[in-house]
């Protein structure tokens, strides 16, 4: 561990050998550090290691370790990471590219992954997906994104419905402040809570 730390201070022609000669380390978080490290020791073999790590790791810290650490190649990573969320159906890993993207200047790829996020079987990625949808405000997908939100208003979980009024608050269209009105009144105090707090980050 401190020997990957102290590689921070060396330039990638050295650092980055060294980093992938620990991915096949037996201990989980050694992979995962040498994995971090690969995102900001930047060079097209390191990209590369991450792509296998992606493939081939069977730890999903491990995974979405090298999952954030790719997304800091920018553009090049975009179609990387939007087919590992199609094919990696791990909650963890799912997460760790739902928050890339929402880093990233990627309104396309973040809607993706959004709408099919909405789907998924773990009730935290579905959460997250629909907090990310109030990423797309001032984007071309923003009344694409509303549309979502609006569908969900009346979904069975609670915790949804409050991620929901927290996502409509950043909206700024006359539909969404509808929608908080009805939300206002629902039957859950968490739901509505969350529902005030969103309309007082409006005020």
């Amino acid at each position: 561990m401190r020997g990957i730390t102290a590689l921070r201070l060396f330039e990638p022609e050295v650092a980055v050998p060294l980093l992938m000669a620990r991915l096949d380390d037996p201990e989980f978080i050694i992979r995962s550090q040498a994995a971090m490290g690969l995102g900001y020791k930047q060079s097209s073999a390191a990209f590369n290691a991450l792509m296998q790590v992606l493939e081939q790791e069977p730890d999903p810290n491990v995974r979405a370790e090298a999952a954030n650490s790719l997304s800091l190649y920018g553009d090049a990573a975009l179609p990387h990471l939007v087919q590992m969320f199609w094919r990696d159906r791990d909650w963890l890993i799912r997460l760790s590219i739902l928050a890339a993207l929402g880093e990233m200047n990627c309104a396309d790829e973040l809607f993706e992954v959004c709408y099919y996020g909405l789907a998924d079987d773990d009730l935290i990625v579905r959460e997250t997906a629909i907090a990310h949808l109030a990423f797309l405000v001032d984007t071309d997908y923003e009344q694409a994104a509303l549309k979502q939100l609006l569908a969900l208003t009346e979904v069975e979980d609670w915790q949804l419905r409050r991620m929901v009024a927290l996502a409509l608050g950043q909206f700024p269209d006359q539909q969404a402040q509808t929608a908080l009105a009805q939300l206002r009144q629902d039957e859950d105090y968490r739901v509505v809570a969350a529902t005030l707090e969103a309309l007082l980050s409006q005020s």
